[in-house]
């Protein structure tokens, strides 16, 4: 499957789902409809993202309209909780529900049959294996990648062979998992968090070579490494959902100094440099705040002068 190329700028619904602070039912219908109303057509979600309260929100959304492209993700069982926590996983307006990972065939199908249940829609069109691979997730195993290899690879190819989704591949934060993966399971699109950003292109020499070979493609999450190139080096900036480092502080200083050569916002220079890649498809931002997203959208509309790419190359920071 291949977005639209008027689909360059797509919504991640992580923060719907309450992500660092609660959101209301209200509040997540107008952020979508901000996204909708300036021609976002591709909206991501998972169960992960508020156990299940982000799939839900989004479906009720999407229910009366046409031509827009969804993409949910697989690898993640909710269960009942009788005694949720009001905060669960950094979500706080999370479904009473508790998770756990499975990447085995029964566990991608029934995950897949949850998420139609959940959305209330009767397609979905793209599905990521989320997160598999991840020291953070305690995926990094052999147990579990024993589970996708083993069986649910199959699953996923049955899923696209039968028409029930059009696309597979995986939703990831590492470029290893990517590496070791291509071409054991079927892949068509990746996206993957933080790891080719203006601060960080380590997708670039190892990865992109494998995409080729392959036939894939990247959705690009993360641009601004969980803050920092949004917010500059700050005091209490963060990165890769962590305080940022002094070194990390440091080099976003230096291209903030040479984006401020050519008045530009760090943040504009953050969020338009991935889609200078022919291998990727998407740039996906995500907030609860419609003036974020607004604010996020004119910063990947604006115009950007070539000397400052050209001097942010010349410099290094950028390949």
């Amino acid at each position: 499957m291949t977005l639209p190329p008027d689909q360059q700028l797509s919504f991640g619904t992580a923060s719907l789902g309450g992500l660092y602070r609660a959101v209301s039912y209200d509040d997540a219908q107008a952020v979508l409809q901000t996204a909708w109303d300036a021609g976002i057509r591709y909206f991501d979600t998972a169960p992960h993202y508020g156990n299940g309260a982000s799939e839900h929100r989004l479906g009720d959304f999407l229910r009366d309209k046409s031509g827009w492209i969804l993409s949910t993700k697989v690898g993640r069982i909710l269960t009942p909780d009788t005694n949720p926590p009001a905060v669960t996983n950094g979500f706080h307006s999370a479904l009473p529900f508790k998770q756990h990972f499975d990447f085995t065939y029964d566990g991608i199908m029934r995950s897949v049959e949850d998420s139609f249940q959940r959305l209330g829609l009767n397609r979905i069109d793209i599905l990521y294996v989320h997160d598999i691979g991840d020291p953070g997730a305690g995926t990094d195993t052999d147990f579990h990648r024993a589970q996708l290899l083993d069986s649910g690879e199959k699953a996923l190819r049955s899923l696209k062979e039968q028409g029930v989704v059009s696309a597979v591949g995986l939703g990831v934060n590492t470029v290893e998992i990517c590496e070791e993966l291509l071409g054991r399971i079927p892949i068509d699109l990746i996206l993957l968090a933080g790891r080719y950003t203006l601060l960080e292109q380590t997708a670039k020499d190892r990865l992109f070579p494998l995409l080729e070979q392959h036939g894939a493609k990247l959705v690009i999450g993360g641009v601004f490494n969980s803050g920092i190139l949004a917010t500059g080096p700050v005091a209490s900036a963060q990165y890769n959902y962590v305080p940022a480092p002094d070194h990390i502080k440091t080099r976003t200083a230096q291209i903030q100094e040479i984006c401020a050569r050519h008045d530009v916002p760090l943040a504009s220079a953050a969020i338009q440099y991935p889609a200078q890649s022919e291998y990727v498809v998407s740039t996906l931002i995500g907030t609860a705040k419609t003036s974020s997203l607004q604010r996020n959208i004119d910063q990947f509309e604006a115009q950007l002068p070539t000397a400052l790419w050209d001097e942010l190359r010349g410099s290094g920071f950028i390949a």
